[in-house]
């Protein structure tokens, strides 16, 4: 079977590898390439080398302003979304009546687009927020908190759905062993349950890390920006430099290709901390 498998794995892997190369390995080379060129089609791109690298970091841009409001927001994001999905994951799998509807309940948000979300969570916050004469977007404070706890909503069914699985493969034979040992339920916890959950805290880690700095739909709808671009996203700013302006789709290029690196760099420093720590069942 191995042999045969051998042998004919090219020919069922080749349609497969085509479109991955024409959906996503050409156009990534090409956008690398147009990332030092000034265009405003591919056909007229004109080589600048670094310019729209050094154009990206200049203060008008605000490239790094938005980087930084994006790492606050993914730090606490990732954070919470881990620590409630882990939490709630551990209430469901103590043989609770009703755990089916509550896990459904909790992952249904997953189901529901960005844009969708970050309208309604728009409209429920400014709810609150007019009773005292100010909105979402009058602040930076009620934006950043308004984007986490939209996160939040929409993340932690997916993550718990996910933790819970993990949970549900922890051998039973060792935590009746620890508590025979006369381990407390924190330290089973501790030292038995985490430990051999850690492939679904690596995996879980992965998807909220990228997805919090990828974030654009729900900033999009949420706050644009506003005020004055503070809550501003670095998809969101890539994107408006890219279509906001004739004449920086290089320098909005040149953004999304640093923007691809730092996300690339910190998920491969992630998962090999945390693959680092699972155990073997």
């Amino acid at each position: 079977m191995e042999k045969t498998l051998k042998k004919y794995f090219l020919i069922f892997t080749l349609p497969t590898v085509i479109a991955f190369a024409f959906a996503f390995i050409i156009p990534f080379v090409q956008g690398v390439y147009l990332s030092f060129c000034k265009f405003t089609t591919v056909s007229n791109a004109k080589w600048v080398g670094f310019d729209n690298y050094k154009t990206a970091f200049s203060s008008g841009q605000g490239f790094t302003s938005a980087l930084g409001f994006t790492v606050a927001f993914t730090v606490i994001s990732v954070l919470t979304i881990n620590l409630f999905a882990f939490a709630i994951a551990l209430l469901l799998t103590r043989k609770i009546k009703g755990t089916n509807i509550f896990r459904t309940v909790f992952f249904m948000p997953n189901l529901i687009g960005g844009i969708v979300l970050g309208y309604t969570w728009q409209q429920m916050i400014n709810a609150i927020l007019y009773k005292y004469e100010t909105t979402i977007v009058s602040s930076a404070t009620y934006g950043f908190w308004g984007l986490v706890l939209l996160m939040n909503w929409q993340m932690i069914g997916y993550m718990m759905i996910i933790y819970i699985a993990g949970l549900q493969n922890v051998p039973g034979d060792l935590v009746e062993a620890a508590k025979i040992d006369g381990a407390t339920p924190w330290q089973t916890l501790i030292k038995v349950k985490i430990p051999m959950v850690m492939s679904s805290i690596t995996i879980c880690m992965f998807l909220t890390l990228s997805n919090s700095f990828k974030l654009f739909d729900q900033n999009k709808a949420l706050t644009n920006g506003a005020p004055m671009k503070k809550t501003q996203m670095l998809a969101l700013n890539i994107y408006e430099t890219f279509y906001g302006k004739t004449g920086y789709e290089g320098v909005g290029q040149a953004k999304a290709v640093i923007f691809f690196v730092i996300v690339a760099l910190i998920a491969l420093v992630q998962l090999s901390f945390t693959r680092s720590k699972e155990v073997e069942h």
